[in-house]
């Protein structure tokens, strides 16, 4: 005789099983990575992190003229968090000017600007070197010239424009996209 709970389990199983495929699929491969978050062990799952949001992805340096970029980018961030908007920052060395330690970096981000969005670990972001998610942005939009290039990745994971280092993020034209973006279903 059936067991009504262990065919619910088993039908459960199943369709889990059979979503799994097609949900890998659907993650656009510039977010299809594992990143570390800024002094911690813990790892994000990009995809999972992000799926169906637009993203606003920067790469930053700690000892910057563009570092009091992180105060607007907070507010840029506050302004649109609720409407569905995430903030990725990723702290490279490749212009050298990020600080020696992790401890540093956080201290530059969390203490002195405030910073709530999301910061993962250094990354090496433009030439042969650069992480896979920097290589894709440069092969959609062009690598970063310098520090605080900003790139914006639709809801579908397509990375729809950059912006360079003077481009503050108070910008009309930065916001008017992430408005876009974020009206965009």
């Amino acid at each position: 005789m059936i067991n009504l709970r262990n065919l619910l389990a088993v039908t459960a199983l199943a369709t889990t099983m059979a979503a799994a495929p097609g949900a890998m699929a659907e993650c656009p491969d510039v977010l299809n990575h594992d990143m570390q978050k800024l002094r911690s062990s813990e790892s994000v799952n990009l995809c999972e992190a992000y799926a169906g949001k637009p993203v606003l992805v920067i790469n930053t340096a700690s000892h910057c003229g563009f570092t009091p970029q992180f105060k607007g980018l907070e507010a840029l961030y506050q302004d649109y968090k609720d409407q569905g908007l995430a903030v990725a920052g990723f702290p490279s060395d490749s212009f050298n000017q990020e600080a020696d330690s992790a401890a540093e970096t956080a201290e530059v981000c969390y203490v002195n600007y405030g910073v709530t969005f999301d910061m993962y670990s250094e990354i090496p972001v433009k030439g042969g070197d650069a992480h896979p998610l920097f290589a894709q942005l440069a092969e959609a939009q062009g690598a970063p010239r310098w520090n605080f290039t900003k790139y914006l990745i639709d809801r579908d994971g397509n990375v729809v424009a950059k912006w360079g280092s003077r481009t503050n993020p108070e910008d009309d034209e930065l916001r008017a996209a992430i408005e876009s973006a974020l009206a965009a279903r």
